[in-house]
């Protein structure tokens, strides 16, 4: 098989060189540091400009980057919630507009990580769209979840008692249970998708690290990230499809529409353009 043609010709796929997957442990944080963020970029927009977030890691494939990090708590009552940013009102070109951004762990969280392909258009990544936050369920992906969730129901920490045992027949057994879920939807005409996971692997890392971020950015062993894929907008899987494996991505998430792989283990900053939201 030559470096230009790294999948397997039974796959049918189109073929693009690909990286290695990265190690289950968290990796460092770059040294970048935070970038201003909600910097005007058309006239009608905002919002918008150079953006640092957190990502999960991009291991492989046409991707450019992560899929960026929805910080998670767990509620007093039990209940996953994915953390908004605080609406502020600041100046930018003369303008008052409204940024949901705020200092989370020695990072500039922003709404500013999900304004791309399209989703800066919706409704629900506006600053002042009210929300509970609470991560709720989406059917389809995982038969666990089908079967105690009606579609729209709350996702509880009970629920995820078997994390550290739980498997489908894809990758191993014991890497983290997940749900697919909606974030910010109710009410809105356009969903926000996520996935949680409770791991064993978040909990160790947060045991072993004294990361300001890893330990404001998860509770419990549970990590989040909006499930939009940043090449072409498709929604990608985690342990859902044996053909992750061709990918070394059987315990990570695959998207299928062009083979790129993440690690949802693995935290790492990404620089992009978010895109501005619709003038106001």
């Amino acid at each position: 098989m030559s470096q230009s043609d790294k999948y397997p010709a039974e796959s049918g796929r189109r073929r693009f060189v690909k990286g290695v997957v990265g190690g289950a442990a968290l990796a460092g944080v770059g040294a970048m540091g935070s970038a201003t963020v909600n910097t005007l970029t058309t006239s009608g927009g905002v919002g918008g400009g150079s953006t640092v977030a957190m990502s999960i890691a991009q291991t492989g494939g046409p991707a450019p980057r992560g899929l960026p990090q929805i910080p998670v708590e767990v509620t007093d009552d039990g209940f996953i919630r994915g953390i908004w940013p605080e609406t502020q009102t600041v100046t930018q070109e003369g303008k008052e507009i409204q940024v949901a951004q705020e200092q989370i762990g020695g990072k500039t969280y922003s709404g500013a990580w999900f304004q791309y392909c399209g989703v800066e258009s919706q409704e629900n990544v506006s600053p002042d769209y009210e929300s509970d936050n609470l991560f709720r369920a989406a059917p389809g992906k995982y038969d666990w979840q089908d079967e105690t969730y009606d579609q729209g129901a709350k996702i509880h920490v009970d629920d995820f008692d078997d994390y550290a045992e739980w498997g489908n027949g894809v990758g191993d057994d014991g890497v983290g249970k997940p749900a697919s879920v909606t974030w910010r939807s109710q009410d809105a005409d356009t969903n926000l998708n996520a996935i949680v996971i409770r791991s064993p692997r978040i909990e160790e890392a947060v045991e072993n690290s004294d990361d300001e971020w890893l330990q404001a950015s998860t509770d419990q062993g549970f990590v989040a990230y909006l499930n939009v894929c940043t090449h072409f907008c498709c929604i990608p899987d985690y342990k859902v499809l044996e053909e992750s494996a061709r990918y070394d991505a059987a315990n990570g998430t695959y998207c299928v529409c062009h083979q790129s792989t993440y690690d949802p283990f693995t935290l790492e900053e990404s620089l992009f353009i978010a895109r501005p939201r619709p003038g106001e």
